[in-house]
């Protein structure tokens, strides 16, 4: 099981780009579309879908957030896993780049003969890349972190604390600035990767201009098996107290994280529409998830 899922925000659109992404990529698909009644921003959309078997989720609930760089997903195009790489990636490009923006042109560069980075019409970031498979084994997605701004130069701290929060945790490569790679400064990174419960992230600082930073418009989900395991998560990540609420949390660097039950996404995707709702209406008071009182809600109790 994919136990770190990221999570997108949109305003209305999470349905409509959901069965976009489905559409861009191979062997992909939407796989659940749920409707939360009475959320404070009103009726809510949450949705699920993969993107060549590496799972997402979404959710329209308003316009509260704006989805940005800081995160963005890494398409790894590999030759020795997917018939016809190059063929997708060029289908795929042209898909996620019409309508929206190029940050960087397909082209051809030091670490990739085929690479480039937009922010597709829905503003969500993809690096496509087509890989060597001697270059070593990576996934289809690696969600991208990029500390700028105030952050920049965190990205081996920020990584280092990860890597000591969960389980399944290994750096893999690292690579650092050089002196005249201004404006970033000498020794920090300029691409690291790492596992988290097994699944493969990447961090960068950039010292360039940013107009954005982290914020809840993609934060990263963490699916947990009982309350044990959401009590350690919140208690390591939770920095932000005002940011508290529904299962979400805010860790010292910015990036947003939802700390949830297993048992609740079940509860949501399985259940009768008078069992959604009162789960629903169980967890919105909520800050930390408590799946008995979610169980208790789910059953009627």
């Amino acid at each position: 099981m994919q136990r770190i899922v990221p999570h997108l925000w949109f305003d209305t659109q999470a349905e409509e780009a959901a069965k976009f992404y489905a559409s861009v990529f191979p062997n992909s698909a939407v796989e659940s579309v749920v409707t939360l009644h009475n959320t404070p921003g009103g009726d809510s959309v949450a949705v699920s879908f993969n993107v060549n078997g590496y799972r997402f989720q979404a959710i329209s609930a308003g316009p509260l957030f704006t989805i940005n760089p800081s995160i963005s997903f890494m398409v790894n195009f590999d030759p020795s896993k997917l018939e016809d790489a190059e063929k997708n990636l060029r289908y795929a490009w042209a898909n996620l780049s019409g309508g929206g923006e190029v940050l960087m042109p397909l082209d051809s560069y030091p670490f990739s003969p085929l690479y480039g980075w937009t922010q597709d019409r829905y503003g969500v970031s993809w690096q496509l890349m087509m890989s060597a498979p001697e270059g070593g084994d990576r996934p289809f997605i690696t969600p991208a972190l990029m500390f700028v701004g105030d952050l920049t130069g965190k990205a081996e701290e920020a990584t280092d604390f990860y890597l000591s929060v969960f389980e399944g945790a290994e750096r893999g490569v690292i690579s650092r600035y050089e002196a005249g790679q201004g404006p970033d400064v000498a020794g920090t990174v300029n691409y690291t990767d790492f596992t988290l419960e097994g699944q493969w992230f990447a961090a960068m600082d950039s010292a360039l201009e940013h107009q954005f930073s982290f914020n809840e418009a993609v934060s990263l989900l963490v699916n947990c098996d009982s309350q044990d395991e959401i009590d350690r998560y919140w208690q390591r990540l939770s920095a932000v107290p005002e940011a508290e609420q529904c299962g979400w949390l805010k860790d010292k660097y910015g990036v947003s994280w939802q700390i949830t039950s297993s048992a609740m996404d079940e509860m949501l995707v399985h259940g009768t529409p008078e069992q959604v709702d009162r789960v629903t209406q169980a967890f919105l008071p909520m800050k930390k998830l408590d799946v008995k009182t979610l169980e208790d809600a789910y059953h009627g109790r």
